[in-house]
């Protein structure tokens, strides 16, 4: 029998595990399946020392728990969302709240949008709910945060963030501005909760400014063009040094950046050699010393500077072959250091484990979810190919559990949505791995454009909707056909967001490449995504000069655009369709979806159509993911099978 559909979309079990300063308490924030909660996610914590029975902080019929984090020994702080229900792209909720471990001293921090605060929070006045979590100070001992008010100007593209720092015990929020420059959008705080960086995107500029330690004035160091390759800021170590990421041999890498050069430093603390560096500082949360970097290259991992740190790794990859063991310490350099290993692979979502290392004593915490077999489920390679005019093209394959060597199986291509973001990773997908249950190969193409592999690979993606992009996806699918993979005369084409009108693209450019086409939340006229009068989250700084670089310039180049256009150019698709749209979407709204299904029904091809009512770019509820999983399974069988 094969796996259930609803064992691939249902929600995970463990949300997340955090271990408290002192390595003693682990808060989990896990979905209770029972008659009291509903299902809903809540706030549990675990003495490590008694090792007795959970207690329970956090439980709501109508919310649930979502990010989780330890102020210092004894509190916590956490945020509530409606994770069963939407307003279209919008999840009900938010907020931030502080609680003590043994349950008492629930407050209110910033206001939610549930209409009502959560029961037992002290009657205290919140900060209204256009606040945000910037930073939590580690020289205070959690007494402080550093919150952000959020004012927008949609129409200008603006977003400035004004930083304030709250007091938990009197709730009261004082200006960190500090003359600080307009505009502002990001920041980057030291150990004290000091603003050192400031980051605004005005126009089409970057600009960065720096105040240094002990001094008020903000120096700008930085002002180029937003889509240049010039360094970006990351972080700061507890020294106050300023980390950037910076070009090296054609992909981001991690520097340190040199305030007498006003440039980061030749040689980069840490490369991924063929991926650009995605991650992290990894720190000692007592010290704040720097002991190496979380990072992404075909899988997570980590990159330990510290001699200690890599023989915890060690032991930990030894007792766990051949999976991600991504590893957070307490008292991490001392005999009694205590380790929250979370390990993962492509066939498992991943399960919690706390390490005693002084009495090498391994304490499971739990599994994401519990209810999936990881024999059961298929592998993912990354591939390194070449396309049709000679580029690097990652290519990631997920194969269904058990194929024999030399079997061609039916093909889902399956393109990442975006564009510009990296797709594919080496982890537990729930759509790859239900469709390759169900017996498809999975070929899912990094195309140009995408981003993570390096600053060539990106830029090659300008103004290439429909053009090269469209190249990549069918070069992956020739390449797995011609080493055996996948058969030829069973290929469908699919896609969410951009995969969604790359899939419609590929029917238009590829005509009997593919037997069926799948696209859901689907961009299907680039023209549309520049119309500002359309209700999407579109500013107007993205109309005039992000989308013109990287997609075109509806005057300059309106020809190549029309030829782009899945909407235009439908009368040339001749296999069968399926749509499927949120009501709600604000990212690519349902105007999309209808012209191009009155498109198709005008050129003679009728599409199967599905439109979920108050769902936005994506589909929330669970019983909608379900819904839609299934069509697609009959949508293939029919038409691959």
């Amino acid at each position: 029998m094969p796996v259930p559909v609803e064992d691939f979309f249902r929600p995970a079990q463990i949300r997340s595990v955090q271990l408290s300063p002192n390595g003693r308490q682990v808060a989990v924030a896990v979905a209770t399946p029972s008659a009291e909660s509903g299902g809903r996610v809540s706030l549990w914590v675990f003495d490590l020392e008694r090792m007795d029975k959970p207690t329970p902080l956090i439980r709501y019929k109508d919310a649930d728990v979502t990010s989780v984090q330890w102020l210092n020994d004894t509190r916590l702080l956490f945020g509530l969302a409606d994770l069963q229900a939407s307003v279209g792209d919008q999840t009900i909720g938010g907020g931030l709240f502080s609680i003590a471990s043994d349950g008492t001293g629930l407050r209110t921090l910033v206001q939610s949008s549930f209409d009502r605060p959560p029961e037992g929070a002290q009657a205290r006045r919140p900060l209204s709910g256009n606040h945000v979590l910037l930073h939590v100070p580690r020289a205070d001992e959690g007494r402080t945060l550093i919150v952000g008010r959020m004012v927008s100007d949609r129409q200008r593209g603006l977003r400035e963030v004004l930083p304030q720092k709250l007091d938990i015990e009197t709730g009261r929020a004082t200006s960190l501005a500090l003359g600080a420059p307009d505009n502002v959008q990001s920041w980057i705080f030291d150990a004290a909760g000091e603003a050192r960086v400031a980051v605004a995107e005005v126009a089409d500029r970057r600009l960065v400014w720096w105040r240094a330690p002990g001094t008020s004035e903000w120096r700008k160091i930085q002002d180029v063009e937003s889509l240049s390759s010039a360094w970006v800021p990351s972080f700061l170590d507890r020294d106050g040094r300023l980390y950037v990421m910076d070009l090296h041999q054609g992909h981001m890498a991690l520097k340190r950046f040199d305030f007498d050069k006003l440039a980061p430093e030749p040689a980069p603390v840490i490369s991924t050699p063929g991926f650009d560096f995605n991650g992290e500082l990894a720190i000692e949360p007592a010290t704040g010393q720097m002991l190496g970097a979380r990072v992404v290259t075909d899988a997570a991992g980590t990159v330990w500077l510290d001699p200690m740190m890599k023989e915890h790794q060690a032991m930990v990859d030894e007792r766990l072959p051949r999976r991600v063991n991504s590893i957070q310490c307490r008292r991490c350099r001392q005999p009694d250091a205590m380790l929250l290993v979370r390990s993962s692979s492509d066939q498992d979502p991943g399960r919690w484990f706390v390490v005693d290392v002084a009495r090498n004593r391994w304490i499971p915490i739990g599994a994401s979810r519990p209810h999936i077999d990881p024999r059961r489920m298929a592998t993912v390679d990354l591939h390194r190919i070449r396309a049709r005019d000679g580029r690097d093209l990652p290519v990631w394959v997920t194969t269904p559990a058990g194929t024999p060597a030399g079997r061609k199986l039916p093909v889902v291509v399956m393109v990442h949505g975006g564009p510009w973001v990296r797709g594919g990773n080496w982890v537990w997908n729930p759509m790859n791995q239900f469709l390759a249950s169900r017996g498809y190969l999975v070929v899912e193409p990094e195309f140009r454009g995408s981003e993570g592999y390096g600053e060539a690979h990106f830029r090659a993606g300008w103004k290439q909707w429909g053009l090269a992009m469209q190249d990549d996806v069918t070069d992956a699918l020739k390449w797995a056909v011609s080493k055996g993979m996948a058969d030829p005369a069973r290929a469908c084409i699919a896609g969410a967001s951009y995969g969604g009108y790359s899939a419609l693209m590929g029917l238009v450019r590829d005509p009997g490449l593919y037997r069926c086409g799948v696209a859901w939340v689907a961009v299907t006229d680039p023209f549309l995504v520049m119309e500002w009068r359309w209700d999407n989250d579109a500013s107007d700084k993205w109309t005039k000069y992000g989308a013109k670089v990287l997609i075109g310039d509806p005057d300059k180049d309106g020809e190549a655009l029309r030829a782009a256009s899945p909407v235009l150019q439908a009368s040339k698709i001749r296999e069968p369709v399926l749509l499927a749209f949120g009501t709600e979407d604000r990212r690519v709204p349902l105007v999309h979806g209808t012209r191009m299904r009155d498109a198709l029904r005008a050129a003679g091809q009728d599409p199967v159509w599905i439109t979920y009512p108050g769902e936005g770019h994506g589909w929330v509820k669970f019983e909608n993911r379900v819904d839609f999983a299934r069509r697609v399974e009959q949508f293939l069988a029919q038409h691959l099978k």
